[in-house]
């Protein structure tokens, strides 16, 4: 019997080279798994990060390992994660996006639909909802006003219809 592989978290992905020693640009990135010091995995292998620069947007980083631009264009477009159990705490109110994906929406009695994932925009995170009844997804803001309450237990999210503006359901006969 094979032992259970740990969950890992995306922290982004190797992007173009930055100058000559191996280091890179992240694309998609999860600032607090990319620290100086954190391991991470790349194409299989784990690394440490060993140089950590550029801004939480636009992180440069350097792996203990990749020594030039050419391993680095080699790996190029690989996903970075961080093993769960080596990731930083989170506080309350606080979740990894993974931990929100197929939560089932509602208001009240209402079922809205399930989420998709967490996207980062300019002003917040949202939850991208599979609607219910089709069309174009949800957008739920990851704030107050528009989350009552999230269980990821019971892999369900409580959510407030009105803020968000949802028209009632058509009612049935």
């Amino acid at each position: 019997m094979s032992e259970a592989t740990p969950a890992a978290l995306p922290a982004g992905r190797v992007g173009r080279a930055h100058g000559l020693d191996g280091s890179f640009y992240v694309t998609g990135p999860v600032p607090r798994l990319l620290v100086l010091g954190a391991s991470v995995t790349v194409d299989g292998r784990d690394a440490e990060i060993v140089r950590r620069s550029g801004t939480d947007r636009h992180p440069i980083v350097r792996l203990q390992g990749i020594a030039d631009r050419t391993a680095v264009e080699a790996l190029r477009g690989a996903v970075l994660t961080v093993a769960e159990a080596h990731a930083p705490q989170l506080g309350e109110g606080e979740w990894w996006a993974h931990e929100l994906a197929g939560c089932v929406v509602r208001d009240g009695t209402r079922r809205l639909g399930v989420v998709e994932r967490m996207l980062e925009l300019p002003s917040c995170e949202v939850l991208e909802v599979q609607a219910d009844q089709g069309g174009a997804p949800l957008l739920v803001p990851m704030v107050r006003d528009a989350i009552r309450e999230i269980d990821t237990a019971a892999q369900a999210i409580e959510v407030n219809a009105d803020f968000l503006d949802l028209p009632e359901p058509p009612a049935t006969r």
